[in-house]
């Protein structure tokens, strides 16, 4: 289990605050490059792997059209793409990471710790999340770079990047009210435009498939049986509560305050949604990793002492070196991510 240690350990190369210089973006870019090619290339690792070969391998019996007018059209369009190529699932694998590291990327180099922020992102963002739901990935990784732009206060770039990743996972769409929720400017005018692209845009990429998420998420004997739900749950919203207890000294400006804010509160609720469905709670629960990343790499800065500021910091890597530790030797499903095997040539 050796490389994801590895993949731990890589943000602690550029460990200087902000990426602000030459040798420092060096090390972030070459840092990214790297995590982005153990997702990309990984071979037979993640819980799925079996079940998104299979839909590469038949996905070639399908033309263009119909490809395109299957649940989550992008990333069944790569597919298409890249089977048509000749290649392998791996290099689907591969795009899927690129984007993770992109919007990843994006977010983390926002915030005032950016190496800190990559660190907290390693052991289940990048480790369970990319490297066990490909599309979901996707998704997450756009998303990212949409809450990097509605943080700076841009509605629509975020409503675009919230879309974008829809197209790899539907259940992105939910976070698009945020965009509304979070507006402090011509508030009403944002929650208009963003209520009528979240409707349309729940219509033509959910209504079709209602029933069987439903049915799958919801009502089906395993909709409670996701295991792990609860302490993957818990890891947001442990955050969650410091953003609330300390947010007269975390945020920098109101913008990010009403938006983290709204993303603790739901971060809170999924607490609840765990009562009704498990499974489901715990897929829609991905899109509010975010907040780790986002309050763990803030949460030093509560104190202007230096020697709790680093106190701090090391406590943040400790805590996250535990859940890793933990998830690699006790977690149920830990044995579909080892031994870590890699195709750089399939």
């Amino acid at each position: 289990m050796w490389p994801y240690w590895l993949m731990f350990l890589v943000p602690l190369t550029i460990v200087n605050g902000r990426v602000n210089t030459s040798s420092q973006r060096i090390a972030w870019a070459v840092s990214v490059f790297v995590l982005a090619l153990l997702v990309g290339f990984r071979f037979e690792v993640g819980g799925d792997w079996s079940n998104y070969l299979r839909h590469f391998d038949n996905i070639l019996y399908l033309s263009f059209s119909e490809v395109l007018n299957r649940g989550d059209p992008a990333y069944y369009a790569i597919n298409w793409l890249v089977a048509d190529a000749g290649y392998s699932v791996i290099w689907v694998n591969l795009v899927c990471a690129i984007l993770v590291a992109f919007g990843l990327s994006r977010f983390c180099r926002d915030q005032p710790l950016p190496w800190l922020a990559l660190l907290v992102a390693v052991p289940y963002l990048i480790i369970v999340v990319s490297m066990g739901y490909s599309r979901q990935a996707a998704a997450l990784g756009l998303v990212l770079a949409g809450l990097t732009a509605l943080g700076r206060g841009d509605a629509r770039k975020f409503v675009f990047w919230v879309i974008l990743g829809a197209l790899f996972h539907k259940s992105a769409v939910i976070l698009l009210p945020i965009a509304a929720l979070a507006a402090t400017q011509r508030r009403l005018w944002t929650f208009a435009w963003v209520a009528v692209v979240s409707v349309v845009g729940a219509y033509v990429l959910v209504s079709e498939d209602a029933d069987s998420l439903w049915l799958n998420y919801v009502t089906a004997e395993y909709a409670f049986a996701s295991q792990g739900a609860t302490i993957r749950v818990m890891m947001n919203a442990v955050p969650s509560v410091l953003l609330l207890l300390y947010r007269k000294r975390i945020f920098y400006d109101n913008v990010e305050r009403k938006l983290w804010l709204w993303m603790s509160v739901f971060s809170l609720i999924c607490i609840i949604g765990l009562s009704y469905s498990a499974t489901a709670t715990d897929r829609l629960a991905l899109y509010f990793i975010p907040i780790q990343l986002f309050a763990f790499s803030r949460l030093p800065f509560i104190s202007k002492d230096r020697g709790m500021f680093n106190l701090i910091i090391i406590g943040v890597v400790a805590y996250y070196a535990l859940v890793m530790f933990v998830w690699l030797n006790f977690a149920t499903h830990a044995r579909y991510w080892l031994p870590y095997k890699i195709d750089f040539f399939a």
